[in-house]
């Protein structure tokens, strides 16, 4: 009986894989899938490519880079080469009327003529000058100088805390110098330090054949033991409060989360939450066990094949180079389009109720490059206000910042896919390869790759998109949160919150249908929703192995990285700190301004290190899986349709492949 219902729930995800006499591993006599979606990617790019000219042609970063007079000449270049910093004639203009959206849009405008430094003759000149220091190539006064008696101007205090904002939001300089300075003297021992993260990350790969079984039951015997004792700690704090009569009836309802600690029914109601996951874990362990011993297997295959081919270990490199390229590209087009328009000039007085500028239109546009209209009004000048918004570029500025982010979303998500897809293709030819090591390709990873980009390059944009639509959908319900945030609404936060969650669940489920679809797509060639739908029947086929192979793998992944960040760190903290001793005078440790610098730098690089290696174990458990599957559905272990999964996966399942009659070997 619970055979014929196990069939009924195998129909109903599809009818297992058929035997096929010509399959040999990943099919080389393939067409290009997807092909709509393909051209729709390449008139994109070519769209996006478009846009990144416009934006060069139109923008002008030095904008944000350098900062300008009044008549809008840039300082420390071109004429003014030599003359790097900018003066504010009215210093306390800037700290009364600056604010956070000008500084972002237009850089730091203040009302008062500016003027790049040099020799203050004729009527060029401010009415009173103070000790200053240069930030981001402007001049700020000192924060302790004495501030002179100025018309208008009575709260010393509230000046001195002006400059004193101004100067800690702009001048880094300081803070970037010493940066740059220990960086410069501990790159080579932080060079070392990720070395040493690559090494063991290597290391514990290639190590999983020989100790993938037992340290597996370490870990869930270590888990296990975390469970029991968080049991008995919870007894006891539940057994001390018991006898002290502490119950949640004498607290009532608070707000104040910590005070639950001092009741008995928090530990309580923790102790029965330990007790059934730890009862749960032991019951996994006791029906579960052979599928728990498929996974060992199969991790220990997963080592081999990395160790075939070594080469896989440093595809994540070339991933990592192209997605540099897409967000460099990204953020230059942004950057340029942020900083297009024609520059503006306004009128613009001291004071403009002096004599002689009562028909002064102030505000109005003017050339700097003529003299002003209007000579009897005192302290009348053409100064810069900011950038034109008009034109067609500028009015579509906001579309195509749009567009670069959809192109920045799509073009990640598309180089992701395209390294799980050949990294696929490369291990299934591992996997497919009858007489291991002989039977596989010479390049199996140039192959892959060379045949995802020829075929598939429509199929992975067609993956990539539809998780971009969710991400994108995710940033700007995070967008719309973020505005929210000052409403209390009760029943908006929890509907924010439900859409938050829903969104996060389904990118969660599209890039794991998607990682499979790519699998399939670089075994047999079919286009992605094919894929798509044949993958997700199998792994519904066998959800049990899934979910068991799932968290026996990111177990050991996650022990591997802790393993590989903590020793690097532990190491970098010992050594920048000058704990670690005796090492000769060519290993003493650099004197830094901040030695926790290189030691986070040293943590961060060795999880991206640890996080690359690991992936592409991750990749090659997850195509070795899905290739064993197919195998027990495809054959049967007799003559014409033997197993190709190793000799240890066959004993733990109870099968073997039929020896030929002259025990020769099995000729393909």
């Amino acid at each position: 009986m619970g055979g014929k219902q196990r069939d009924k729930d195998d129909e109903a995800y599809g009818k297992p894989v058929k035997y096929d006499p010509s399959f040999r591993g990943p099919i080389k006599n393939r067409s290009c899938t997807d092909v709509i979606c393909c051209v729709l990617f390449l008139l994109f790019i070519l769209g996006y490519i478009v846009v990144g000219i416009v934006a060069w042609l139109y923008g002008d970063p030095r904008q944000v880079l350098y900062p300008r007079n009044s008549t809008g000449a840039y300082c420390g270049m071109g004429e003014n080469k030599d003359k790097p910093y900018l003066l504010y004639f009215n210093i306390f203009s800037c700290i009364l009327s600056t604010n956070i959206i000008s500084v972002a849009e237009n850089g730091l405008q203040c009302p008062t003529p500016q003027m790049v430094i040099t020799s203050l003759q004729q009527e060029l000149c401010p009415s009173f000058l103070l000790p200053s220091a240069p930030a981001l190539g402007r001049c700020f006064p000192w924060t302790n100088v004495t501030l002179p008696e100025l018309p208008g101007i009575t709260n010393d205090t509230t000046i001195a805390q002006g400059i004193s904002g101004l100067i800690d939001s702009l001048n880094a300089r300081d803070i970037s110098v010493k940066i740059f300075e220990d960086f410069a003297h501990s790159w080579y021992w932080i060079l070392v330090a990720l070395g040493v993260a690559l090494v063991l990350s290597l290391l514990f790969i290639l190590l999983l054949r020989l100790v993938a079984g037992p340290l597996v039951l370490v870990l869930i015997l270590g888990v296990l033991g975390v469970l029991a004792y968080g049991i008995y700690y919870c007894w006891e704090e539940y057994r001390v409060l018991r006898d002290r009569g502490a119950s949640i009836s004498q607290l009532g309802f608070t707000t104040n989360l910590s005070a639950y600690q001092s009741v008995q029914e928090t530990w309580l109601a923790a102790l029965i939450v330990l007790a059934v996951l730890e009862a749960i874990l032991l019951l996994v362990l006791i029906f579960l066990r052979q599928r728990i011993r498929i996974a060992i297997a199969l991790l220990k295959e997963a080592s081999k094949a990395v160790g075939q081919m070594m080469s896989t270990m440093f595809y994540p490199l070339v991933t990592f180079v192209l997605l540099l390229i897409c967000i460099a590209y990204w953020a230059m087009t942004a950057l340029y389009l942020a900083t297009s328009g024609q520059p503006q000039y306004v009128l613009w007085a001291s004071n403009i109720s002096s004599p002689g500028c009562e028909k002064v239109s102030i505000n109005t546009s003017c050339n700097p490059m003529d003299q002003p209209v209007n000579s009897s009004c005192p302290g009348l000048m053409c100064v810069f206000q900011g950038y034109s918004s008009k034109g067609l570029v500028q009015r579509s500025l906001f579309n195509l910042q749009i567009y670069g982010v959809l192109g920045l979303f799509w073009t990640l998500n598309w180089v992701l896919a395209l390294g799980q897809c050949v990294l696929a293709g490369a291990f299934a030819s591992f996997y497919w390869a009858f007489h291991k090591p002989q039977d596989i390709p010479t390049f199996p990873l140039i192959s892959a790759f060379i045949r995802t980009l020829r075929y598939h390059t429509g199929s992975l944009a067609f993956g990539a998109l539809i998780l971009t639509l969710v991400q994108i959908a995710r940033v700007i319900l995070e967008y719309i949160d973020h505005k929210l945030r000052g409403v209390q609404n009760p029943v908006a936060r929890c509907i924010m919150c439900c859409f938050k969650c829903c969104l996060w669940c389904l990118e969660k489920f599209i890039k794991f249908l998607n990682r499979n679809a790519y699998i399939m797509i670089a075994i047999y060639g079919k286009n992605f929703c094919v894929s798509a739908k044949n993958a997700f029947t199998l792994l519904m086929r066998n959800i049990v192995r899934v979910v068991v192979l799932d968290k026996v793998t990111d177990l050991l992944l996650f022990f591997g990285k802790l393993l590989v960040v903590g020793g690097v760190g532990v190491l970098s903290f010992f050594f920048f700190s000058g704990r670690i001793q005796g090492l000769g005078r060519d290993f003493k440790s650099p004197h830094l301004n901040y030695y926790w610098l290189p030691i986070m730098t040293s943590i961060v690089g060795a999880s991206v290190i640890a996080s690359g290696f690991f992936s592409v174990f991750g990749m090659c458990v997850d195509t070795l899986f899905l290739c064993f599957l197919e195998d027990l559905e495809r054959n049967d272990g007799s003559l014409d349709r033997p197993y190709y999964m190793s000799k240890s996966l066959l004993k733990i399942l109870g099968k073997k492949n039929e020896a030929p009659p002259d025990n020769k070997k099995r000729k393909k």
